[in-house]
């Protein structure tokens, strides 16, 4: 099954503007700041770059695209049941936010928690209708709940020569999905 990636560092730029609710010049300085972590990320250095945003958001709370750059530098050190708390944490304090919820997703996802990804994507899509990853996301989470329950139907009546093919059809799109 393809989950699109974590974005990009740089796809946090995308969502600044609501991510920031501040005067503008605390939203220049979140810009600077979130800068200064994705280079640092980028040249290699997580750790200097985790803790350049544990810094900041320290002084700044309510800084969603820091905390949210937080997650991803998580998810990137494979810290990943931190990166869960952080994008949780990040969901409830900011709820009108897709992309957290999505990256989110595609964590629990990642560790086989369909049912709370799927929950995760149909907020991101509440948060934003027409964010096509995260449609995108939840059809591959519907797949993999159908495989899920297509599989437990074959094991409890093997006799039912209805579920089979649905199984393999079922299998083949996730198969698809790779490629």
């Amino acid at each position: 099954m393809i989950f699109n990636r974590l974005r990009p560092l740089l796809a946090a730029a995308a969502v600044a503007a609501c991510l920031i609710a501040a005067t503008p010049a605390r939203a220049q300085q979140s810009e600077d700041e979130a800068a200064r972590i994705e280079t640092l990320a980028r040249q290699g250095d997580g750790s200097a770059a985790l803790g350049r945003a544990d810094s900041w958001i320290a002084a700044h709370p309510r800084d969603a695209r820091v905390r949210f750059l937080r997650g991803v530098l998580l998810t990137d050190q494979q810290r990943i049941d931190d990166a869960i708390a952080a994008f949780t944490e990040l969901n409830r304090d900011f709820p009108e936010l897709a992309e957290p919820y999505n990256n989110l997703a595609v964590l629990l996802a990642s560790q086989g928690r369909y049912d709370e990804a799927r929950a995760a994507l149909e907020s991101a899509i509440r948060a934003a209708p027409g964010y096509a990853l995260a449609w995108e996301n939840l059809g591959d989470v519907y797949v993999q709940l159908a495989q899920r329950a297509y599989g437990s139907a074959a094991r409890l009546a093997p006799a039912n020569n209805a579920v089979p093919p649905k199984l393999r059809a079922v299998r083949a799109v996730s198969v698809a999905g790779k490629s």
